[in-house]
């Protein structure tokens, strides 16, 4: 275990909030609770499969379906986001934008990837 400086100062019995805990790391593409959503419902079609398999495929189904197209419309917002940032700018636009941009690009693009 790494010696964690941050907490080391702390006070004692100060606790630090969820988000303080979360391991550094990109942003989620979709809201927790979206996902929280989707996972219940693929959850209940794993749990019924035994009483009622074709119901619960079609429920698999349509929680994949919910999935996908809420991913699809996140990468195209943040697409969006994206060119508003640099598109039709002046061509001696810094090229520290351009840069973060480009770097924005590549992380998703991975991440993509790595599904």
């Amino acid at each position: 275990m790494m010696y964690d400086q941050t907490r080391a100062q702390q006070p004692a019995g100060q606790t630090r909030s969820t988000a303080e805990r979360r391991a550094p790391g990109p942003e989620p593409l979709l809201p927790s609770s979206e996902r929280d959503k989707i996972a219940l419902r693929l959850g209940h079609a794993l749990n019924s499969f035994t009483d009622t398999p074709r119901e619960a495929l079609e429920e698999a189904e349509s929680a994949y379906d919910e999935a996908t197209a809420q991913l699809v419309n996140a990468l195209a917002e943040r697409r969006r986001v994206l060119r508003a940032g640099w598109e039709g700018q002046d061509p001696a636009t810094r090229s520290d934008e351009l840069r973060h941009a480009l770097r924005e690009y590549r992380e998703i693009t991975r991440r993509l990837l790595q599904l």
